[in-house]
């Protein structure tokens, strides 16, 4: 059964409060992030970025939450740390040490503290949003040019308007 936004926002404030609590270094990405900024209207799972370093840690947590699903490699990725569960028919994706393969060549795109641009409180939880511009970047090498298009739009607005 698919879960509605609400319960998915649910899942994600719980996940904000452990990363919080345990001072992780995160961020939204994917999907979600255009939902937040207000580039499209639904998404479908949780893409959550992480600092690499603490992988350990956050499966340490994550995993008696729900089920880690099995890893299944992918040509297109070389991502030192991925994980996958579902929480409470929630999907999440856990990104640390991002690696993308384009056109021969891995562009390795690890989770920096400057590329966090933001953040906002949802039920008291802050949630840290990763940067649109390394986002246009990330969907131009993964092929994905609808996504990509709409972030070149969008940052090339914001350009023109000065911000």
């Amino acid at each position: 059964m698919t879960k509605t936004k609400e319960e998915k926002l649910q899942v994600l404030v719980q996940l904000a409060e452990l990363f919080n609590e345990h001072e992780i270094q995160w961020a939204v990405g994917g999907s979600l992030l255009l939902y937040f900024k207000g580039l499209v209207s639904d998404f479908h799972d949780l893409d959550l970025m992480i600092d690499e370093q603490a992988g350990e840690q956050v499966a340490q947590l994550l995993e008696p939450l729900g089920t880690r699903r099995p890893f299944i490699p992918s040509p297109a990725f070389q991502t030192r740390c991925f994980m996958e569960f579902l929480i409470e028919g929630v999907e999440i994706d856990v990104i640390g040490g991002l690696a993308i393969v384009s056109e021969g060549h891995v562009h390795e795109l690890p989770l920096r503290s400057e590329e966090i641009e933001e953040g906002f409180s949802l039920e008291g939880q802050r949630i840290p949003l990763h940067s649109l511009r390394v986002w246009e970047i990330y969907y131009t090498l993964m092929g994905r040019t609808e996504k990509a298009e709409i972030l070149r739009k969008r940052n090339h607005l914001k350009k023109q308007n000065g911000n």
